[in-house]
């Protein structure tokens, strides 16, 4: 029997009761449930920053390797029972490192990789390229050894760059002063013809001449360098330390002086009066030259007096050639454009009269001639080396030319280095026993003087 609408009897009361206990009673588990899942969450960023702060600790206790965690690697962390993302709040925990830890951390990392670390970079990749392993394992396993914090992280970025699809050349192209025109043009080339452990073994040979050239330049510069610092500072001794204790026998007595000995006290006395002075001087005068030849006119300028310098002109001059010749060889013997190798010949020819004559040398075979019409008509190249790249023009084998001519200048480059060496050696002995028996005789002689008109003679 249907009830009349509109009435309300006990049954639908209690049950409307029950329900909305029911209600209160779902919302008040749900409101508990949030709450636990907030203290969980709570507990769970507490627990994630506790690890964090425990990873900077062994960072700080040990080098520190910025590599990129690879999914593998995250892993692992999962399945020991930390959270992936520490090392990412790891950051959090930075503020609170100890201030000797930055310090450390920052002298680590000042020091930036040298020649000898692209070498060997250079020599390991040939050999691992060569004995088939995937040049993606053996970047990850040179920059695992690299002792360098700064050129490990740039092998790991060349890495990532490869996995990204990036051609090698391509990523050592983003890192310029490590990684020159040279060696990008080679590699780009070797990529092309499918040679690239032999193009790295020709890019080391390369790259280990140089070092030996540039030791070789820098010994012979050395020991001259050491003969005229202890020349300056024994004469500085004895300015300001030796003459001034025979001042107070000259006093009185300077009508009798000779006229060395008057100079001599003159120039002791200003440099001890005025020696903060003669500091600024000097400092200033050092800094003026070395911004001059920094300049475009004072570059021309100190690089002209370089292969112009009676004593220094062979040495420079087979340098700047046997850089040259060397360059352009192995760049045309790896199969890059004339025009390139030019141009990258003139950059790293390390004179900028040599790099004019380069551009000149690009501009003559840009509009169709041979490379011995510009070069010919250049005092900066011997007229030998003009006939031999001419016959090599001529016979097909430039490359080939060019590797024998520069190895013959690089050979008389080591003769002028033993020349200059042999020369500069007695010329600084002169000139250091010169100034210190000057010195000695503007001393002995007044007193010999002296001693003469003691004893009436």
């Amino acid at each position: 029997m249907p009830r009349p609408q509109g009435r309300i009897d006990a049954t639908d009361d209690t049950a409307f009761s029950t329900s909305t206990m029911t209600a209160k009673q779902y919302r008040s588990q749900a409101q508990d449930s949030r709450g636990s899942a907030h203290d969980d969450a709570r507990g769970h960023a507490r627990d994630a920053a506790g690890v964090a702060r425990d990873a900077a600790g062994v960072a700080l206790s040990a080098p520190t390797r910025r590599t990129p965690r690879s999914g593998a690697d995250q892993g692992r962390l999962i399945a020991e029972g930390r959270p992936a993302a520490a090392g990412r709040r790891s950051a959090t925990a930075e503020p609170v490192r100890p201030l000797a830890a930055r310090v450390a951390e920052i002298l680590q990392f000042s020091s930036g990789p040298s020649r000898k670390d692209i070498l060997d970079f250079t020599t390991q990749l040939a050999v691992m390229i060569r004995a088939g392993i995937p040049i993606r394992e053996a970047l990850g396993g040179i920059a695992e050894q690299a002792a360098n914090p700064k050129f490990r992280r740039i092998l790991v970025q060349l890495r990532t760059d490869v996995e990204a699809g990036r051609q090698f050349s391509e990523a050592i192209a983003r890192h310029p002063r490590l990684f020159g025109p040279l060696y990008v043009s080679m590699v780009r080339a070797s990529e092309l013809s499918g040679s690239f452990a032999k193009m790295l073994d020709r890019i080391a040979n390369y790259l280990a001449q140089e070092m030996e050239t540039r030791r070789m330049v820098v010994g012979a510069s050395i020991y001259p360098g050491i003969i005229a610092t202890m020349a300056i500072a024994t004469t500085i001794f004895l300015l300001t330390f030796v003459l001034p204790s025979f001042a107070g026998v000259f006093k009185g007595k300077e009508e009798a002086l000779p006229g060395p000995t008057v100079m001599l006290l003159g120039l002791s006395a200003f440099m001890i009066e005025w020696w903060w002075a003669l500091l600024i001087g000097a400092g200033a005068l050092i800094g003026g030259f070395l911004a001059f030849i920094r300049t475009e006119i004072g570059g021309l300028w100190w690089d002209g007096f370089k292969i112009s310098a009676p004593v220094f002109r062979r040495m420079f001059r087979a340098l700047y050639l046997s850089r040259s010749l060397q360059t352009m060889g192995e760049l045309l013997n790896a199969g890059v454009p004339m025009l390139d190798a030019i141009t990258i010949t003139g950059d790293v020819a390390g004179n900028r009269h040599y790099r004019r004559l380069w551009r000149s040398v690009h501009a003559a075979v840009r509009q169709g001639r041979q490379l011995q019409v510009p070069m010919a008509r250049s005092p900066l190249l011997p007229r030998s080396v003009v006939q031999m790249v001419a016959a090599g023009e001529e016979s097909g084998k430039l490359g080939t030319v060019l590797d024998e001519v520069s190895a013959f200048y690089a050979k008389a480059l080591k003769d002028a280095i033993k020349t200059v060496t042999s020369m500069i050696e007695p010329i600084m002995i002169v000139f250091m026993g010169s100034v210190v028996g000057f010195i000695a005789m503007a001393i002995i002689l007044p007193i010999f003087k002296m001693s003469n008109l003691v004893t009436g003679k």
